[in-house]
């Protein structure tokens, strides 16, 4: 295989697997935020995970691929070293996923306090006879409509 070969096998394997990252993507997503992102996590790292095929030709495939067919046509010994990359590439998604999530959460926490306090419905925890007690203004009575000070409520 010439360079121009293996470029473009590279090309349509990449094109190919982000489609399938896209239909994964729009599968996941119903599910609960804290599991529909590691599994996402996953998926790309499967599809998108080097091996070395041969030391010689300094020559790479898909790992996933890789280790598919040679456990299909038991040819060759690439399955441990595709499973080890495999692993190891997952290992440092997911470590670098809960980093990501280390520190969003905290921003998230900030970003929703700040955006209470704009609106104006923050969580209050005072009581009621502290919120009475700066309410510096007496409350007007309650007048209907016709003037009266009493409402009564109507019987049919």
């Amino acid at each position: 295989m010439i360079e121009n070969d293996y470029l473009l096998a590279w090309s349509a394997y990449l094109i190919a697997a982000l489609g399938c990252l896209l239909v994964w993507l729009r599968m996941t997503g119903w599910m609960w935020r804290y599991l529909r992102e590691p599994l996402r996590v996953l998926v790309a790292v499967l599809l998108f995970s080097p091996t070395i095929v041969d030391p010689a030709k300094d020559a790479f495939a898909p790992a996933i691929a890789i280790a598919a067919l040679d456990l299909l046509f038991q040819v060759g010994n690439n399955v441990w070293r595709a499973a080890s990359d495999l692993t190891m590439y997952s290992l440092l998604a997911l470590a670098l996923y809960l980093v990501f999530v280390a520190v969003r959460w905290p921003l998230e926490r900030w970003w929703k306090g700040r955006a209470a306090d704009a609106s104006g419905n923050s969580d209050d925890r005072r009581t009621l006879r502290e919120r009475m007690a700066e309410d510096d203004d007496e409350p007007q009575p309650f007048t209907a409509r016709d003037g009266r000070q009493r409402l009564e409520p109507r019987l049919k």
